[in-house]
Parts: structure tokens; sequence; C-alpha cells
């Protein structure tokens, strides 16, 4: 039996009891709790990543009547509780994605160039989203040498706006050919790197100076979409702002319970609902589930605060220590209230 003082000093958010208020004023101050983060549809309980919300609805120690529940009216896909199995049946048809259909677009782009990167004429509404992906070769003596050899740019409606074959600055000592699928002659006549690096950079840019942007709202850069696009970046040697980044590798929802990364094969299987990097890969086909990725963040219905980050201004002294006492007369709920998330959620670029 639960006395009265645990249920008092009990999170609002994770469920976690504290025998003094003070320990929970601590834990509030240290864990950022949010309305963005992924949340039971049962329970309420709040998780730091979807993989935590994975495993306390069907991992090996799950809360049981989450379970039941989950089990009957759960998507396995987006985590989402719905109204009744009839709901989840059409639910479902709509969240489970099937694998990219490349059509004749696609298969043309083996043959080589494709660019249509056109600078915005302004009169677009929003922040443009693309999503970029490379496939790279091996240099020096083992091979090991990452070289950024394809590129593959989408726009959000998966249309492939362009696509290289990149002349890598050095010599290649290992095609990879059984992933990458690259053969010596096609990168004999490529784009070479520093064409394809002002390309891409102008067109992320869209006319918009470095200095300029502080915001992925108001300006013209566009916001850019991919996996372990610090790798991809740096291979391609684009600079970039990390405020109109986007990358699935490093978005706190998305990665393990560990704090670490997945990989986007497990992720597109897991939360899409289809299989990807088998055989050869295409990088058109991670753009496409790294943006679907995107959109399935992005869409998410949160609440909508004027000030939603810890680091606002107007957020920064809410579990300031001066303000203890406070805070320690301050119920569970209020506090959560107060509580700000520590990283930007996707959802907001849809503001």
């Amino acid at each position: 039996m639960e006395s009265s003082e645990s249920m008092r000093n009990k999170c609002a958010a994770c469920f976690r009891q504290f025998i003094r208020m003070e320990h929970l004023v601590d834990h509030m101050r240290t864990t950022y709790h949010s309305v963005h983060e992924p949340t039971c549809g049962v329970c309420k309980k709040h998780c730091r990543s979807f993989e935590s919300l994975r495993e306390h609805l069907i991992g090996p120690l799950p809360k049981q009547e989450c379970k039941n529940l989950f089990n009957i009216r759960g998507c396995k896909f987006c985590l989402a509780i719905l109204d009744s199995p009839y709901a989840l049946r059409i639910h479902q048809d709509r969240c489970q994605l099937s694998g990219v259909n490349y059509g004749i677009a696609a298969r043309l782009a083996n043959l080589g160039l494709r660019d249509s990167l056109t600078i915005d004429n302004g009169f677009s509404r929003g922040p443009q989203v693309v999503a970029l992906a490379c496939k790279m070769v091996g240099a020096g003596s083992d091979g090991s040498l990452d070289l950024c050899a394809r590129v593959c740019i989408i726009d959000e409606n998966e249309n492939m706006i362009y696509h290289t074959y990149v002349k890598p600055p050095i010599p290649v000592t290992n095609y990879r050919y059984e992933t990458t699928g690259i053969r010596p002659e096609y990168l004999r006549d490529a784009t070479p790197l520093r064409q394809v690096q002002r390309r891409i950079q102008d067109f992320l840019f869209n006319g918009e100076p470095m200095w300029k942007i502080r915001s992925p709202k108001g300006g013209k850069a566009r916001i850019l979409v991919g996996h372990g696009l610090d790798h991809d970046l740096d291979r391609l040697q684009v600079e970039y702002p990390a405020i109109m980044i986007r990358d699935t590798a490093k978005y706190p929802p998305l990665m393990k319970t560990s704090k670490l990364s997945n990989s986007l094969k497990y992720l597109t299987q897991a939360y899409l609902g289809y299989d990807i990097q088998t055989g050869i890969q295409d990088p058109y086909e991670d753009c496409v589930a790294t943006m679907r990725l995107y959109m399935r963040m992005r869409n998410q219905a949160h609440r909508r605060e004027n000030y939603p980050l810890a680091s606002d201004p107007q957020n920064r002294n809410n579990f300031a220590s001066w303000r203890q006492s406070e805070l320690e007369r301050m119920s569970p709920e209020e506090m959560l209230a107060t509580s700000r998330s520590d990283y930007y959620c996707w959802c907001l670029d849809s503001e």
C-alpha cells in the first residue's frame, strides 16, 4: 500500500516515486519531462524515446494492463492506442507503409545526372524540406576511408530532384560493390566533388546568408533531413547550420533506450513497416525512408506552447535552485506543467 507521502512525491510524468519532495524537484530539474515525450495511450506514462515506450508496452517486462490493451487496440508502428479493433485495422492500413516504388525516374537516375535543384522564388509558404543520402566507396591502403561517390536529394513528395555520381578527389581502393553497386566506370566521368558541394550548398541555403539563419521559420533556407548527416555533409565538404538539420540518427525519440543511435534499416522496419537496404543499396531509398520518418514525427499532435523549449529565455529559471522552496510546494502535476523539453520536437516545424 503506497503511503500518501510517497504518492505526493510521485512524478506525474514517469511515475517514479521519491522519499522526499526535494528529490522529486531534483528529478524534474534534470529530466525535462514535457508534452513532446512519447506517452503511453493507456496509463499516460511519459517515456524518453519510442523504444522506451515499446518496452513499456510489449517488452520483456511490460506493464501488464497496458500490454493487454495494446495487444487488442495498439498500432505496432506508431505505438498509438485506437478506440476499437476496427479503428486499429483502418489505422494500420495507413500507418504501415509499403516499400519504395522506384519507377522509371529512379531507374534512369542510375544512368547519371538528375538536376532539378532550383532556387526558390520566394512565394512558397513555410520552410521547404528536402532529404539527402550518400553512398560511400573506400580509399586508403585498407579501403576504410569513406569517400562520397553517389548523392541523392528528394523533396517532401518523394520526387528525386538531384542525383549524381561524384568523382572522389583521391583514388578509390574499394568500390564496395556488394552494397553500393558502384563500378569504376560510373566515376570515371562523374561530377567533381567541388562542383557537387557548391551545387548542394547553394541549394540548401537558397540565397540565405549563414549569419542570418537563426530559426527554421521565416527564412528561405531549407530544412535538411537524413540519417547520419554529420558524416554525409563532412564527406561532401558542406557546412550547414545544425538548427536546419533533422537527423533520424540523433533525434531523441528515435534513439535506443541507451541513447545510442538506431540504424535506418531498423527504424524503417519498426516505424514504417517495410524493409530497406537488402542487397545493393540505393540512396533514393534511404532518402524516402528518412523523409517518411521525419513526416511521421512532425505530424504528431502535441499541445501547443508559446515557449516549448527549456532553453527559451522564458523557461530558463523554471527549475532554478533559488526557487527550491517554491517548487517543493507545487504538486507533481504543477511541476510537470512548468517543465519543458530539452530537445527541439519536429512537430514544431508544422506550426
